[in-house]
């Protein structure tokens, strides 16, 4: 690894969207990497190099602003989700400047000569490596049945249909583009062609040996709910808005929000190039069992069932919407190949844990167990805008304690 993406012994790591998750993920990153992290807020400023990570700047809406962080480090961790607002289309605009920004080429000075021999001989770019947060509600309804990675994606949600894009986008930074590779056959061919080529494709032949040539090994994590202790259901419980009744309601997944930040760090060493992995318990809950269990363990009562059509009249359009999708996520691959072993197999592990007095002070988070009403994203962002500001990404004069 060049010296660039080694500062103080440590690798360069970027996190995009440091949310509640990001944020649970820090203490083992800081570990191990140089940790820049995205931020909108100055305030959280000192919470972010308290956990050991140096705030960084720039706007996912504004691809003007990414330049800086475009060879900042060569492994990303991407937490930032699709704009929601109403216009926003199927396509995730802001994982498209992002990927923009990480394939940017660099300067070039010289252009190599000697064929294949001088291409063999000018210095490899590390390898880069992008963990996707993405979510479970790219399947659509699936019936109920048990969903494995290898299912087609079938959103119905213009939601969902950006997070497809969005995955697509990322999956593209691990094959070179038609351009570098074109580039890679003028500089193989040998050095008249090589001279011969236009200042285009020369430029593009450096692009490649700096990026394309080394392909970005990208891992999809998909998830579903988040829960923990703050992340329950309460203001729902507490105001008794319904669930479907048993005929007609859905299964549903579930990840605690510890686990899941684990996962995320696990899949940046170990995760497979192209790889999709689901980050899901093994709970094989429906919604109102879900409901049922958090209000019994919090000393709340039940919320009341509704049939579907009765539901169709008493709840809002986001909020039945979710009420519409069932599936059973497969995590085989979790726990095979990420070898991960989950500290809470199901939510019923959590909620052992709570007395029914602590329901006053435990936090709603989430009005809905599967996804943040707010967002309509697997789990709340605390970021107005998905923004990383460079003015303070300045490195300190001493290195950090490791």
């Amino acid at each position: 690894m060049n010296k660039s993406s080694k500062p103080f012994g440590r690798p360069r790591l970027l996190v995009v969207g440091c949310g509640d998750v990001g944020m649970r993920a820090l203490p083992a990153l800081v570990k191990r990497f140089r940790v820049f992290a995205v931020t909108s807020s100055d305030a959280r400023h000192a919470a972010l190099r308290a956990a050991g990570a140096v705030p960084v700047v720039a706007n996912l809406d504004d691809a003007a602003s990414l330049h800086r962080i475009g060879r900042l480090a060569p492994r990303v961790l991407h937490l930032a989700p699709p704009a929601g607002v109403a216009g926003s289309g199927t396509l995730d605009r802001r994982t498209r400047r992002l990927r923009a920004a990480l394939t940017q080429p660099p300067k070039p000075t010289i252009v190599p000569e000697g064929g294949r021999h001088a291409l063999s001989r000018l210095p490899r770019a590390p390898r880069c490596i992008l963990v996707y947060a993405s979510t479970s509600g790219v399947y659509g309804d699936c019936g109920g049945a048990h969903v494995d990675e290898t299912r087609t994606p079938w959103p119905r949600s213009p939601r969902g249909q950006r997070r497809v894009d969005a995955e697509r986008t990322v999956r593209t930074l691990g094959r070179p583009s038609t351009h570098a590779r074109n580039a890679h056959r003028v500089l193989a061919a040998g050095p008249a062609r090589a001279r011969a080529a236009s200042t285009s494709a020369t430029h593009a032949a450096w692009r490649f040996t700096e990026r394309a040539r080394v392909p970005w090994r990208t891992t999809l994590v998909r998830i579903p709910g988040i829960y923990a202790a703050d992340r329950l259901p309460v203001t729902r419980l507490q105001k008794g808005t319904p669930a479907l009744q048993a005929a007609d309601d859905v299964f549903t997944n579930h990840i605690h929000a510890d686990d899941l930040a684990a996962i995320l760090v696990r899949a940046m060493w170990r995760g497979k190039a192209q790889r999709i992995v689901h980050a899901s318990d093994d709970t094989e809950w429906r919604m109102g069992e879900y409901f049922d269990h958090v209000a019994d363990a919090l000393g709340l009562p039940r919320p009341p069932r509704v049939s579907r059509d009765e539901a169709r009249r008493v709840l809002e359009p986001t909020l039945l919407s979710f009420m519409s999708e069932s599936r059973r996520l497969v995590n085989t691959r979790l726990k095979r190949e990420l070898g991960y072993r989950l500290r809470y197999p199901d939510v019923a592990v959590l909620l052992a844990t709570l007395a029914p007095s602590r329901h006053n002070a435990v936090a709603d988070m989430t009005a809905d167990p599967t996804m943040n009403q707010a967002t309509d994203e697997p789990f709340p962002v605390t970021e107005s805008k998905a923004v990383v500001t460079m003015g303070v990404a300045a490195l300190p004069s001493k290195p950090d304690s490791m």
